[in-house]
């Protein structure tokens, strides 16, 4: 079974202020699907998301998907954080994202959300990373997108044929 990890990024989720609501969605859709997955929740900032980027990815995970910091408010810089952990970027899967959102509502144009691939260290193997926006109804509309192409990126990351 392959490991996921499902990160929040929320200062009122982590400090308890509010129940997260994005983080849950995407565990139950990823069990579904047939994958193990964890849910770790961390304030939003560069420094906090980076961290639990690199421990999701050093634990093993092969997909890691980021909920919430993705917008334009000061503090919204998980896709800062991720440019610093991922190898290779994948904008065709954060385009698709981002036009399945709009489908839903304009604010999906809002999200700089990035999707993209690490190479495979001392510290764990490659691994498909991607950004959410933090609302419910984009993480679940964000995650069936992600589910059609998850097997196929992680087969091509172990070495598969096109």
């Amino acid at each position: 079974m392959k490991r996921c990890a499902v990160i929040t990024v929320s200062d009122r989720a982590a400090a308890g202020e509010r129940e997260d609501l994005s983080g849950p969605v995407l565990v139950d859709a990823l069990t579904a699907a047939g994958y193990e997955a964890t849910l770790t929740v961390v304030p939003d900032g560069e420094v906090p998301v980076a961290a639990a980027l690199r421990t999701a990815l050093a634990g093993g995970a092969r997909f890691v998907v980021t909920t919430g910091g993705t917008g334009v408010a000061p503090r919204d810089r998980t896709p800062d954080a991720t440019r610093e952990v991922i190898d290779r970027e994948l904008p065709g899967v954060a385009e698709l994202l981002r036009a399945e959102g709009r489908k839903h509502s304009s604010h999906a144009a809002l999200s700089r959300g990035l999707a993209g691939v690490t190479a495979a260290s001392d510290t764990g193997p490659s691994a498909f990373v991607v950004n959410l926006p933090g609302s419910p109804s984009a993480a679940r509309e964000g995650i069936g997108v992600l589910l059609e192409l998850l097997p196929h990126i992680l087969d091509q990351l172990d070495g598969g044929d096109h």
